[in-house]
């Protein structure tokens, strides 16, 4: 059923002020695939599609620092992209394919520029985080919505905002997206929030942000790349998409008709198909 959540994983210390909850599960033979989930999700978003990839493939999905289990705040300097590299290093892996959903996708190219040698290639699904270009008016009424509130320090109204605006889209009526689906990342995002504002502000201001951003260096992106797009989506997030299939040196797009943000979780059997085939493509 999609959206279900149940997963439980060990912790991996990455370094000695770094924690990282993640699973990891598949045969060993051939390039491990890594998830890197969305900023309104954790880990548990993939809970779907983790059967299916992983009885073909050696899969890792974590959850990102702040979200999920991964709770602990960092001391000093940090980046996402740095944290996941140090988690394939203590996992002794050199090369993997990377899948990205939405933040998750631009922490992929980050990864991708910061360090070429480690990609072979790149799922970017419903790209978004630092490969944004744009404040379209759908993004500009989200984050109204969503900053109103938080300032109102109602973290609930917080969290609706956020499954309207991305997983039911600017499109369409909250009955058109499985009841299972809304109520996954309404989890999942309060979850993010609560462990956010539990963080002093020290801690989001020594994030160190990759410079200059992924989106003006997508030539240098040398590996190859698929970037899957809902028709529903927001158009900035549309408009990403035009970017990536025009300026990627290496790039195939496809779109997909009748989901929004999330098509993982709206069609986690084709969403498994389309992987395997590209990473057994790649």
């Amino acid at each position: 059923m999609p959206g279900t959540i149940d997963a439980e994983g060990p912790r991996l210390p990455l370094s000695t002020h770094a924690h990282a909850a993640y699973d990891r599960a598949g045969p060993r033979d051939g390039l491990p695939l890594l998830l890197v989930h969305a900023g309104i999700a954790d880990r548990r978003m993939w809970n779907d599609v983790w059967p299916g990839l992983t009885s073909r493939r050696d899969v890792i999905r974590l959850d990102l620092r702040g979200y999920g289990e991964s709770s602990t705040p960092p001391d000093g300097s940090w980046s996402h992209r740095s944290d996941i590299r140090s988690c394939l290093d203590e996992l002794g892996i050199d090369r993997v394919h990377l899948i990205g959903c939405s933040y998750g996708s631009g922490i992929c190219a980050e990864l991708a520029l910061d360090f070429p040698d480690l990609v072979a290639s790149m799922v970017l699904c419903a790209p978004g985080g630092s490969l944004l270009t744009e404040r379209t008016d759908d993004l500009a009424r989200f984050l109204d919505a969503e900053n109103a509130a938080l300032e109102h320090g109602d973290v609930e109204a917080a969290t609706e905002a956020n499954v309207v605006h991305w997983v039911d889209g600017p499109h369409r009526g909250p009955d058109a997206v499985a009841p299972a689906v809304r109520a996954a990342v309404r989890e999942m995002q309060r979850r993010a929030f609560e462990v956010a504002l539990a963080w002093p502000d020290e801690v989001w201001e020594a994030e160190d942000e990759i410079s200059p951003e992924p989106a003006e260096r997508l030539g240098d992106i040398e590996c190859p790349v698929l970037v899957l797009c809902g028709d529903l989506d927001m158009d900035t997030v549309r408009g990403t998409a035009d970017l990536l299939a025009a300026e990627l040196p290496d790039v195939r797009r496809i779109d997909w008709p009748d989901v929004a943000h999330l098509p993982s979780m709206e069609r986690p059997d084709d969403f498994v198909e389309l992987v395997l085939d590209w990473v057994d493509g790649s």
